[in-house]
């Protein structure tokens, strides 16, 4: 399929600077990702990614990963127990 259509798109400067910096790594321009973007899109029928807000704040996020992060033993809990945090708190 001829490439015969021009989209122009705008963005600032450094980000351009850093997504094809990003992109030549992959042997790939800023248009080919454009439209590989597009190919998927349609392959898709609508965004190749969900779009969705955070529902929590910076903070939030990183205490919610900290828990995961205990949870799966990736790093030790603080407190043993709900009760021994209370007591480490003064509380």
């Amino acid at each position: 399929m001829a490439k015969d259509n021009v989209i122009n798109i705008y963005t600032d400067a450094g980000t351009k600077k850093a997504i094809e910096a990003l992109y030549a790594q992959f042997g790939i321009t800023v248009s080919d990702a454009v439209n590989i973007f597009f190919r998927k899109s349609l392959m898709e029928g609508g965004l190749p990614f969900e779009m969705k807000q955070s529902r929590f704040n910076r903070e939030m996020e990183e205490a919610i990963s900290e828990a995961r992060d205990m949870a799966s033993g990736k790093v030790e809990a603080i407190s043993q127990s709900v009760d021994d945090f209370f007591q480490e708190m003064g509380l």
